[in-house]
């Protein structure tokens, strides 16, 4: 076998330059792994995969024109074989869920980039899965409660542009009662005290962004 054919071959996509910068600077140092592509935004992510067929992708999810999720099921449409792992700031369980159903087999907070990128690339270009022990414990903690509805989402998301109930009824079309049913249900699915606690419950789980 060549040296090549053992050198791990990786796609980077993320939007901000330093990020991949360090990514490279940390890749491309090590003697079995290449940064052979990059990308800014979703759609440049999909375009790089077909050239480049990279043995791992390090996936963003959030970028302009296209998001890191659409840009996962983009790829494992055609390639169901890609190996993703995610590259997020964000620990919250609705994101971390999302990724992973969409096909994700690594899920990796940008801050632990300089600990845990090496190890999560070769982990999983191996045909592990890797999710961070925080992001485990928030799926964990939450597995047994109730999803938000799509409608309940919306309030919520109105909720946390700072719109009261009569705005959000009007909004939606929607008797402004039915605006304090939806708020009802959301507090009680995610157990929390107030519509403030229940913006930052939303935001921090990934179910809103601000």
């Amino acid at each position: 076998m060549s040296s090549d054919a053992k050198t791990i071959r990786v796609l980077a996509a993320d939007d901000h330059a330093l990020l991949l910068q360090g990514i490279a600077s940390l890749v491309n140092a090590e003697p079995d792994m290449a940064l052979v592509a990059q990308a800014g935004t979703g759609r440049e992510a999909i375009e790089q995969f077909r050239l480049h067929r990279p043995d791992i992708t390090l996936m963003d999810l959030q970028m302009p024109d296209m998001g890191g999720l659409e840009a996962i099921t983009g790829i494992r449409d055609e390639f169901p074989d890609a190996r993703i792992v995610v590259l997020t700031t964000y620990s919250g369980d609705v994101q971390a869920l999302r990724a992973l159903r969409a096909g994700a087999r690594g899920y990796l907070l940008k801050g632990h980039v300089h600990i845990d990128l090496l190890e999560t690339i070769r982990a999983v270009n191996a045909g592990e899965k890797r999710v961070p022990p925080e992001v485990a414990t928030e799926l964990a903690g939450y597995a047994g409660t109730e999803k938000l509805t799509p409608r309940e989402i919306e309030v919520l998301r109105r909720i946390a542009d700072g719109n009261a109930n009569k705005e959000i009824a009007t909004q939606l079309a929607i008797a402004e009662e039915t605006v304090k049913s939806h708020i009802t249900r959301i507090l009680s699915k995610l157990e929390a005290n107030d519509r403030t606690h229940a913006v930052i419950i939303g935001i921090k789980r990934g179910i809103i962004a601000l």
